[in-house]
């Protein structure tokens, strides 16, 4: 508890401050004096935090803050004194990390005011540290020219009021598990500043995790890397806002990757955020360039919370008082992470006028987990609904790291929230005339349906406000009120009766060959008999990815458990298998047992990984389905192999289609399958002990259940890969060779001559094309008739194309992309027999982009592997309003958007985010060279 901020300004603007008491009793009668006539002024004008204060209250309070004065006053100006009165911290820290006396805050000298006042870090900005990060970042934005295994995005914005303009930059959310990135700021602002230099003017957080998410938030590392204490901060619940000074005395707002209003200043975050802080500054008699300069001089970024229900709900309530901007953190403007302590930043908050989020302190490890795991149980804290905490401490990579540094993650809990979210999906279905999709919960979620469409039958003027994120927690709040229950005990009841334990669950492995996948399942069947189904074992020649998914859930009908035994090491067998298995059985749980293929720190993970599976292998011979290392080419098999890692794409539940796992399993492809068999169990004994025996299986049980796997296992169906099959299959197959090398080679056999074979048109990435109807047909479900009116013309008019794909290289760039066409046509040259497929990559679907002309989709590689893209804008042409437009005027279009991103509507433009939360959509691509008409030039293929 302080001195509220609203006190000392009523003591400033009194003759208090012009005395100079040198009495304790004349400091007591003072503040008191001075706090009730501040709560009785509070009574009789307006609602205050500070009306629930009584007399007891008061001299409690004014006695604590007296002690302090009382160590001070001989040392200390009676001035100085007062004025420091609210900032000396009663508060779960105490006064840690704060100066016993801290001196007035001067305007004048913010550098000087950090170190003295706040006994926070500063560090000025190293110019050539900072000009070579722009320089890897700018080729990191630059597709084909990054050898740094990472992609960026920058956005130039004006900024409002100046005639300066930041640029942010914007890594993929995947990228940030990552070791090599240049920077893991999540939120970064660049300028050029007068002197030609780059600089940081606004700087996030780094990345963070939720526990378990990744190998360094599992409870192992935190209590080996990490040291306390640990400051346990209450995660609010909204949308970051951050808040910096530039050179020209410009107090810059953002969000997390833009800022001003972008054409509307309601819809703006960071716009509403800007309103806020005009707000609070009023409040505490400070202007906008006072904060600019003090933020500049102490190279920092305020980082708050916009919390704020009358602009954007989420999932807990902020409303009248509770609304605002929540400050949490305030970091240094530098490339690796430093930042403020807890104490630092509730005292600043006091001077600037922020709201203060709770924070306190673990001392260690098991303590912080034994409050974590204990909160989890009712979702509530001191009262009041909490969604989680974010944890900061000090973290170092190993013991041979001399440097800890700042290092925060996060503890989220899972429900009631993901059934808060999951009703208002549903109801955003039910309103754009959907069929919801229930995953949990789903007796009471179908009750909260009907009683949301009652609702909106009465007030149909409810249905747009939801669909605009208003009302949603009304909506909520109304229907728990009506079966008089909250949402802690509606999961509790669940629990009890058994409603919320999944009745069935496949078991995925996401792993390479030689990992022990198939060996780790033979082991659970021994234990639990789980259904197994083998890949290998489909002998259908057509439709084998569903057939498999057909027998994991006719495995499923005899079995609680059934293991989908193949590798599943690409994003799209998984969604094959979600999409297939739940249109047949839509209630089971997916379980992920993930070898993981990537640790941060460990670069030649992937070349032991290599060894330790080649080793397994070549020690079974030829008791594999498909790799018969005992009779077969060595050399081949592990080109074979390679070729599965190299296509390996580890799990990353934030993106579709991972986000469908109910669980992952982190497991260790370098351990034998007895550790990660151990694993698995305790894992699933974890989340699933109704599905299992009463008695976890012992080490002794263990170890026998392995020793049956490796034993008594043997290959019932084999099959031969690249035989070619019997000679009549050969020769069907030998005039498509043959075509193969037509086509590579651009020449007749033994003439010399050119061939007839058509030329290449161009090089494209070719997408699924249900899938793009898919993702454009969701996105445009949620617009008005105005918004899709241009979609619905282009589908009426039969304008959207047939099919889809992202041109890298034309033809007709050929002699200015020459570079280009030459690193394509090499790929084709190398093909082989038989074979049109240049290379496979994740194209993900950003955003479409549409005048009253034409319609595209923004897109992204995943990862490129080196193919550039000779466009400006990768993107994929939906369709065009009539014949006459051509595809390629998608490059104008994009052009265009890209130099009006702030007012797009005066551009004549429009943009929808497509995907899950406008996160993008995934799909699955192949590259390959697109021909043109059977003509020739002379010179074939160039």
């Amino acid at each position: 508890m302080r001195l509220p901020s609203a006190s000392l300004l009523y003591l400033r603007s009194t003759s208090f401050l012009s005395t100079k008491p040198t009495k304790v009793s004349q400091v007591r009668r003072l503040i008191i004096s001075s706090w009730q006539r501040r709560t009785t002024a509070a009574h009789l004008h307006k609602p205050s935090p500070l009306r629930s204060c009584t007399c007891r209250h008061t001299h409690l309070h004014a006695q604590l803050h007296i002690k302090n004065y009382q160590t001070s006053i001989s040392s200390t100006s009676p001035r100085i004194a007062i004025a420091s009165l609210h900032t000396s911290p009663i508060s779960h820290w105490g006064s840690r990390n704060l100066p016993e006396n801290p001196i007035p805050l001067d305007l004048g000298n913010a550098a000087m005011t950090v170190k003295d006042r706040y006994n926070a870090p500063y560090e000025e900005q190293d110019v050539n540290e900072v000009n070579e990060l722009v320089k890897t970042l700018t080729l990191g934005s630059q597709k084909g020219k990054n050898s740094k295994g990472f992609s960026c995005r920058k956005s130039d914005y004006d900024v409002d009021n100046s005639k300066l303009s930041v640029r942010s930059w914007k890594f993929q959310d995947w990228d940030y598990k990552k070791r090599d990135l240049p920077t893991n700021a999540r939120g970064l602002f660049t300028l050029r500043n007068s002197s030609g230099n780059h600089e940081i003017v606004t700087r996030g957080y780094d990345k963070f995790f939720n526990i378990g998410e990744v190998h360094r938030t599992e409870w192992s590392w935190i209590g080996e890397h990490t040291k306390g204490p640990y400051e346990v901060t209450m995660k609010e619940n909204g949308c970051i806002i951050f808040i910096s000074g530039l050179p020209d005395g410009t107090l810059l707002v953002c969000s997390k990757h833009s800022t001003g209003t972008r054409g509307d200043a309601t819809k703006s975050h960071s716009a509403v955020g800007d309103q806020w802080i005009d707000k609070q500054l009023a409040r505490v008699g400070k202007t906008r360039g006072q904060l600019a300069k003090f933020l500049r001089d102490a190279n920092a970024t305020a980082v708050a919370e916009l919390c704020d229900d009358s602009f954007e709900e989420h999932i807990l309530a902020y409303t009248g008082d509770d609304a605002g901007l929540y400050l949490h953190g305030i970091n240094l403007n530098l490339p690796t992470f430093s930042t403020w302590s807890g104490p630092q930043v509730q005292a600043f908050a006091d001077d600037w006028g922020f709201r203060k989020i709770e924070v306190f302190d673990k001392q260690t490890v098991a303590e912080l987990k034994t409050f974590l795991e204990g909160v989890a149980e009712t979702g509530e804290w001191n009262g009041r609904a909490v969604e989680g905490f974010v944890i900061r401490c000090k973290a170092r990579y190993g013991a041979s790291d001399t440097k800890w540094h700042d290092w925060f993650f996060k503890y989220k809990f899972e429900e009631p929230y993901l059934m808060y979210r999951q009703w208002r999906e549903v109801t955003k279905a039910m309103l754009s005339g959907k069929q919801p999709k229930i995953r949990k919960h789903k007796t009471i979620t179908e009750q909260y349906l009907q009683y949301a469409r009652d609702q909106v039958r009465k007030n149909p003027s409810l249905g747009p406000a939801f669909q605009q994120n208003h009302g949603i927690i009304a909506m909520r709040d109304g229907f728990l009120a009506s079966i008089g229950r909250s949402g802690a005990e509606i999961i509790k009841s669940e629990e009890d009766s058994g409603e919320s334990k999944a009745k069935s669950v496949v078991l995925v492995p996401i792993a390479t060959i030689g990992c022990g996948k198939t060996t780790v399942a033979l082991g659970l069947v021994k234990l639990f008999d789980f259904g197994h189904v083998q890949n290998d074992n489909i002998t259908v020649k057509r439709g084998k990815p569903f057939a498999f998914a057909q027998a994991v859930c006719q495995g499923l009908n005899l079995h609680a458990v059934c293991i989908a035994d193949r590798n599943n090491h690409q994003k799209r067998e998984r969604e094959q298998l979600f999409k297939d298995v739940k249109a047949l059985n839509p209630e089971v749980d997916f379980v992920a047992l993930h070898y993981v293929h990537y640790k941060p720190g460990e670069e030649d993970l992937i070349s032991r990984i290599k060894a330790a599976n080649q080793q397994r292998i070549f020690d079974r011979g030829d008791n594999h389905q498909t790799i018969h290392s005992g009779t077969g080419d060595q050399e081949a098999i592990v080109g074979i192999m390679d070729g599965f890692i190299q296509r390996f794409q580890p799990i990353d539940t934030d993106t579709e289609p991972d986000s469908e796992f109910d669980l992952v399993i982190d497991l260790d492809p370098l351990v034998d399958s007895r550790e990660n068999l151990e694993t698995v169990v305790s894992k699933l004994y974890e989340n699933y002990p109704h599905l299992l025996g009463e008695d976890m299986p012992s080490s002794h049980n263990l170890d026998e259940a392995i020793q049956a796997a490796l034993s008594d296992y043997t290959v019932d169906i084999k099959h031969v890969i690249g035989s070619g099959g019997s000679s009549s299959n050969k020769n069907a197959a030998g005039p498509s060779r043959d075509k193969g090398k037509a086509v590579a080679s651009g020449r007749e056999k033994g003439t010399g001559k050119a061939s007839k074979q058509p030329l290449v048109e161009y090089f494209a990435v070719r997408v699924p094309t249900a899938n793009v109807n898919v993702a454009l047909d969701q996105a445009f479900a949620t617009q008005s008739a105005e918004g899709k009116k241009f979609y619905t013309q282009l589908k009426n008019s039969r304008r959207i194309q047939g099919s889809f794909h992202i041109t890298m290289v034309h033809r007709a760039n050929v002699n200015k992309q020459a570079e280009l066409w030459k690193h394509y046509d090499q790929l084709l040259q190398n093909l082989q027999p038989g074979k049109d497929m240049l290379d496979e990559l994740d194209v993900k679907l950003e955003k479409v982009v549409w005048n009253d002309r034409i319609m595209a989709i923004v897109a992204s590689l995943v990862d490129d592997k080196g193919h550039e893209c000779g466009n400006d804008y990768m993107h994929i042409t939906v369709g065009t309003a009539d014949t006459t437009i051509k595809p390629k005027e998608s490059n104008d279009l994009l052009k265009v958007w890209a130099a009006n991103e702030e007012d797009l509507g005066a551009a004549g433009i429009n943009e929808l985010p497509l995907g899950k939360n406008g996160q993008g959509v995934i799909v699955h691509g192949i590259l390959s060279a697109v021909m043109g008409a059977n003509t020739h030039r002379g010179g074939g293929r160039r």
